[in-house]
């Protein structure tokens, strides 16, 4: 039987196309990424996002009903293994960690089709934050 708090999920389930853009670290300055992310359902308990991005990224949800908290674990092909906290409210999406070399999130507007986002990192503890990149997702 299926979480009741994860099926507030299931809108993500399906292909996507990516893009990446106003990335300070990619030159020329306006060049684009393309990619594809892939979203299925792990039994009746996670979310699994594959994506290929410039590389491999693997996301897995899931949820504390204790802690009445969402998680994603978050892997990519050069090793990297991260925690995000996430947070839902309504079409607003918040991924955070906290970790002792940086601090990141994402912070996303779901639509039905498409997901407008933005990558932050802040070196000092999250008192100022400097975006990455933008990240849109459009359902193919």
């Amino acid at each position: 039987m299926r979480n009741e708090k994860l099926e507030l999920l299931e809108g993500l389930v399906g292909s996507w196309r990516l893009t990446l853009s106003d990335a300070w670290f990619l030159e020329p300055r306006g060049v684009e990424v393309f990619g594809t992310a892939e979203v299925s359902w792990l039994g009746d308990a996670f979310l699994v996002m594959k994506c290929d991005l410039d590389g491999d990224l693997t996301m897995v949800f899931g949820r504390s009903d204790a802690n009445d908290a969402y998680t994603a674990l978050y892997q990519d092909d050069r090793g990297v293994c991260r925690v995000f906290a996430v947070t839902l409210d309504g079409p607003h999406v918040e991924f955070v960690r906290k970790d002792p070399d940086f601090h990141q999130r994402f912070i996303g507007e779901i639509g039905p089709d498409r997901i407008l986002g933005r990558w932050e990192a802040s070196e000092d503890r999250g008192a100022t934050w400097r975006k990455d990149f933008d990240l849109t997702y459009d359902r193919v």
